[in-house]
């Protein structure tokens, strides 16, 4: 779920299946997610959010990969270095009051 907003991901088109890729040959996935507006405050939690899930539910051997669909926010480039640097993933997650956040998102999807 959106952290603003009490609809999902998929209903707000941040995320779609368009936008997944997976390759269990590769052991790859890679998720393109679009936020709400340009200069989204939430994008960077967003796209932890889901990386979060996917490791979770994706098998050890599966390098995941989360991006911000090209031109759609405007620091695209920050945001998807930050969520695709292990170390400042697990720094973040080290953070008790952003894990019970990501929790909280990540709580009421699918497994």
């Amino acid at each position: 779920n959106d952290p603003e907003h009490p609809l999902t991901l998929e209903q707000l088109n941040v995320v779609g299946l368009g936008n997944i890729a997976v390759d269990d040959g590769r052991s790859s996935c890679d998720v393109r997610f679009t936020p709400t507006i340009p200069h989204c405050s939430m994008a960077t939690l967003i796209g932890l959010c889901i990386r979060v899930k996917l490791i979770r539910s994706l098998p050890a051997r599966f390098k995941v990969t989360v991006t911000i669909t090209p031109g759609t926010h405007a620091s695209e480039l920050a945001v998807n270095k930050q969520l695709n640097d292990k170390e400042r993933v697990a720094a973040a997650l080290e953070n008790t009051h952003l894990l019970k956040v990501v929790n909280q998102c990540i709580s009421r999807t699918c497994s």
